[in-house]
């Protein structure tokens, strides 16, 4: 690479993706630390039961403008997920939010990284904790 690169522009760039997206670690850190703030899964029925952050909020993303004022505090910070990074709900999700005044994030990854890092999940069956991915996360982590 042989280009020469404004490096406030790149500082902006990458500060501002971070002003807006967390990662799973990050969000799985956070709720252990009890944190405030909403995690709200905006995927289908189907998927919210067949995997799901446990104490989040489940919100479908078309739903978001009709009904996050009436079941998301707006006093806490939200942080949006959907099923990975080939899906871009919850980037539509957490736009919504925003134009409703909500301070948002979203979650780079979403549920599937979530389950690859070994983090534990719920299901309408109960509780499952998955063994970690080792391409994702070292192991016996």
């Amino acid at each position: 690479m042989t280009t020469s690169q404004d490096t406030s522009a790149a500082v902006a760039h990458f500060a501002g993706r971070l002003a807006f997206e967390t990662d799973v670690a990050d969000v799985h850190a956070d709720l252990a630390a009890g944190t405030p703030f909403t995690l709200v899964d905006v995927r289908s029925q189907e998927s919210w039961d067949q995997g799901h952050v446990p104490g989040a909020v489940h919100l479908p993303g078309g739903k978001v403008r009709l009904r996050a004022g009436q079941i998301i505090n707006r006093d806490l910070p939200v942080v949006t997920y959907c099923w990975g990074p080939g899906c871009n709900a919850a980037t539509k999700a957490a736009l919504e939010f925003a134009k409703l005044g909500y301070e948002v994030k979203e979650m780079i990854g979403g549920f599937e990284y979530w389950v690859r890092e070994g983090f534990a999940y719920d299901t309408s069956d109960g509780p499952v904790q998955p063994e970690a991915d080792p391409l994702t996360a070292p192991a016996g982590a």
